[in-house]
């Protein structure tokens, strides 16, 4: 009985067609159409991004700081990842393999929509895992070849064996005999953001999963466990924020994975940042940061929140 009862993951079934970006959609190697969002620089693009959202959030997080970003000539694109948003299957873990396979054919499409413009990946939180998976564990891409650098925002490096053993045995436990068992997170007493008004309304929003499977929580901390332990092959200029307010992912993790990046990263501590940096009352000095390094990465960030990559 207790066989029957292991985490749920989506299948994936790689190579069955080429990837392709419609109008709207993401249609990824396994035929899964993945909603997709495009906000168009103002006038010719300097820069591209592909941006990937975090646990339980969908492509519209980036609704504000992605219409700032175009104002500041750079073109972002961001879909649902599998198991989020309008995708399908929404609640049902996607994979940490299909969801890297994903991020580097999205990356490939946008680097031949738009020759000769630098492209960067962005992730947020699970997004950063993703982003540094898909970045390290290439196949027989090469993203190095089309991207110009990596973006981590609130880095979700936190699993395998940078989590505690007793907290990693528990979700192991719960996601192999009640993997349909579903939390909110709320007696955990931890807060995302500063922003009130921004949280009440991802509240309202239907797209935004709030009960959470036990098994998604399971998975996507095997995600970031590989990501952690994967990151000294990602071979690639980098940029990463954390908030010294974060209470969602801790310090150490992301200290470690910064120590032992193969390049050293650009590196922002911002005092009053939480875990939601992007959409934090403080976030148009994150967005302002990306912009600026993503024009000229050896210039001083604005924010002047720079900081040593040690803890």
């Amino acid at each position: 009985m207790l066989g029957g009862c292991g985490p749920r993951v989506q299948d994936f079934h790689p190579g069955q067609m080429a990837p392709r970006m419609g109008e709207g959609a993401f249609t990824t190697e396994d035929g899964k159409a993945l909603s997709l969002k495009v906000w168009p620089a103002t006038g010719r693009p300097r820069a591209v991004l592909v941006a990937l959202h975090g646990f339980n959030m969908y492509r519209a997080y980036f609704d504000d700081p992605a219409a700032w970003w175009a104002k500041q000539g750079i073109t972002t694109y961001a879909y649902d990842q599998r198991g989020f948003g309008g995708a399908p299957q929404a609640r049902i873990w996607g994979g940490a393999a299909a969801m890297a396979a994903d991020a580097r054919a999205a990356l490939k499409l946008v680097a031949g929509r738009h020759p000769g413009v630098p492209v960067y990946l962005l992730g947020v939180s699970m997004g950063a895992a993703v982003a540094v998976l898909a970045l390290s564990e290439r196949g027989d891409l090469k993203p190095e070849q089309y991207l110009d650098g990596v973006i981590l925002v609130a880095p979700g490096l936190w699993g395998g064996q940078s989590m505690h053993p007793l907290l990693r045995f528990s979700l192991w436990l719960s996601a192999h005999v009640m993997p349909w068992n579903t939390a909110t997170g709320s007696g955990l007493n931890r807060r995302p953001s500063d922003n009130i008004a921004m949280l009440r309304a991802l509240g309202r929003d239907k797209l935004v999963i709030r009960r959470t499977r036990i098994d998604a929580v399971y998975g996507v901390t095997q995600l970031m466990g590989r990501a952690y332990d994967a990151a000294p092959a990602m071979r690639l200029p980098a940029l990463v924020l954390y908030g010294a307010r974060d209470e969602i992912v801790p310090a150490g993790p992301v200290y470690d994975t910064l120590k032992r990046l193969p390049e050293r990263p650009e590196f922002a501590l911002y005092p009053d940042g939480w875990h939601m940096l992007l959409r934090d009352l403080q976030g148009k000095a994150v967005w302002r940061d990306i912009a600026a390094w993503i024009h000229n990465p050896a210039a001083p960030l604005p924010s002047g929140h720079a900081a040593a990559a040690t803890e």
